[in-house]
């Protein structure tokens, strides 16, 4: 969205006593090929692993993720060409990451930031004794705690690659 549009937005939700979540891309660009195992140390788990690990996170894919259940094979294949000399790809649908390795494309990650549950606005719930009851937060909390998790999902993202580029170097010299 456009910031003004966001903004206003983000204060109609505050206003309204509620919260909404959000989707962060975080693009990783200019990363070295050959990072990750196709196995057990695989670049795309690991990322997904550190990203779920964000409070509030409940969803993560890496490139074209959920939308590559409705692709065909063709149209999913991220095909290579040479260009000057080099291998190219034609498209970036897994994320810059094939077979758990990273291919020198950008990595392309995306998560789901659920809304905050501590809201203005009360909500039904039960007591240790299972009676029902009504919740209500006081103070001030964020109406998107997406913002906030935008460069924890940037450090997350970095951390991992630097870990991958230790063990590739270390193995590999």
């Amino acid at each position: 969205r456009r910031p003004q549009v966001w903004e206003g937005y983000l204060d109609d939700v505050r206003k309204r006593g509620s919260s909404c979540g959000a989707v962060i891309e975080v693009v990783a660009s200019g990363v070295a090929p050959g990072l990750g195992d196709p196995v057990y140390d695989k670049l795309d788990a690991d990322l997904a692993k550190a990203l779920m690990s964000i409070n509030a996170v409940k969803g993560v894919e890496i490139g074209d993720g959920f939308a590559t259940a409705a692709m065909s094979g063709l149209e999913n294949a991220d095909e290579m060409r040479m260009r000057d000399g080099a291998p190219n790809f034609l498209s970036n649908h897994a994320g810059g990451i094939l077979g758990g390795i990273s291919t020198g494309q950008d990595i392309v990650c995306r998560l789901a930031v659920k809304p905050t549950s501590s809201i203005l606005t009360p909500v039904r719930s039960i007591d240790r004794l299972g009676n029902e009851v009504e919740l209500r937060t006081t103070g001030r909390h964020d109406p998107c705690v997406g913002i906030r998790a935008t460069p924890v999902a940037e450090a997350m993202v970095a951390c991992v690659l630097a870990d991958h580029l230790l063990r590739h170097r270390a193995q590999c010299g």
